[in-house]
């Protein structure tokens, strides 16, 4: 592995926590250091930390705030 994908990961708590779930990564990083971008994006999609996901807990949020208001009146 290059330093630039090792210096990504160990930055990144996400990043080395799905990496030690998944050891396979290890493999494919190995063989090209560019299949960290791979790796990320799907770090995100299992850990729901993409910006579609974002935005649905940020909906539910909002509902959920404003149901209590509504519940006060």
């Amino acid at each position: 592995m290059d330093l630039y994908t090792i210096r990504i990961i160990k930055e990144d708590p996400n990043i080395y926590r799905y990496l030690r779930e998944n050891s396979y990564w290890y493999k494919a990083l190995n063989r090209d250091g560019r299949n960290i971008r791979f790796l990320i994006k799907e770090m995100k999609e299992r850990y729901k930390l993409t910006t579609k996901d974002k935005l649905e807990r940020l909906s539910s949020n909002i509902n959920m705030i404003e149901t209590f208001m509504d519940v006060l009146k």
